[in-house]
């Protein structure tokens, strides 16, 4: 583990973390199509302990969503080193680390990614279903990721019959169905009103508290980012500067 792993405080004002469960050392990745070369993430260190919530932002083409995707092993590294609760990510083979992310992390997108023929419990279930799960013991779970989304008596509608928030908190409800040990947040909320964007950050940070799960916030939004525990400014691919949100945005 890097020296940044070892040495970042664990404690903020009014606040306890866990060890640290992401921590990368060097992390690159470089984009080539033969023509173009294209470095988006030059050298990054970074760790996140257990139970935080992380914002990152910065402007567009900076290398958030690259980073978010490098960290959760949706993208593959061109140098360095990801640990996800102490397992190398990158050197897992392709199917283990398929497995990996399926055990342990979940995934809110800005668009909802939500399949228009199915219900917002079959949409929930159906990550649980790929995964193994037997039928009933998914449509268990996806039911009480859906009641504690608060779309309980939403369970049987099409994504077409519910509200845009209702979408996304289906969205979140998928995402949380595996009990995720890391929530990753891509613009969760870059589709929605502001009135519905309080309402899906609302749910998340209350999802933080009572869980203790981390989550990584891609945002754009400042009253969004501010409702983290921690905001991560990037420029050029790299990190420009890591600090904490001064008070609970709560």
């Amino acid at each position: 583990m890097s020296e940044a792993a070892q040495t970042a405080p664990s404690t903020l004002p009014g606040r306890a973390y866990g060890p640290p469960i992401i921590a990368a050392t060097g992390v690159a990745k470089t984009y080539d199509t033969g023509k173009v070369r294209v470095n988006a993430l030059n050298g990054l260190d970074l760790v996140i302990r257990q139970g935080e919530m992380v914002a990152i932002m910065g402007p567009s083409g900076c290398g958030k969503t690259t980073l978010l995707n490098v960290l959760s092993g949706l993208d593959d590294l061109s140098g360095g080193e990801v640990v996800i609760a102490g397992n190398p990510l990158h050197s897992m083979k392709d199917r283990q680390r398929t497995r990996f992310r399926a055990e342990k992390m979940g995934f809110v997108f800005q668009a909802f990614n939500l399949m228009p023929v199915l219900s917002a419990a079959e949409n929930v279930e159906m990550p649980l279903l790929v995964g193994g799960v037997k039928p009933g013991e998914a449509r268990r779970r996806a039911l009480e990721a859906l009641a504690l989304v608060g779309l309980a008596d939403q369970s049987n509608k099409l994504p077409a019959e519910m509200s845009g928030g209702q979408q996304q908190r289906t969205a979140v409800a998928r995402a949380l169905a595996n009990n995720p040990a890391i929530v990753w947040a891509d613009e969760p909320t870059g589709n929605l009103d502001s009135e519905n964007s309080a309402a899906v950050m609302d749910l998340l940070v209350r999802l933080n508290k009572v869980n203790g799960q981390t989550f990584v916030i891609v945002t754009h939004d400042s009253t969004i980012a501010l409702r983290s525990h921690r905001i991560i400014r990037m420029r050029d691919g790299r990190i420009e500067s890591d600090r904490p949100v001064p008070s609970p945005g709560q």
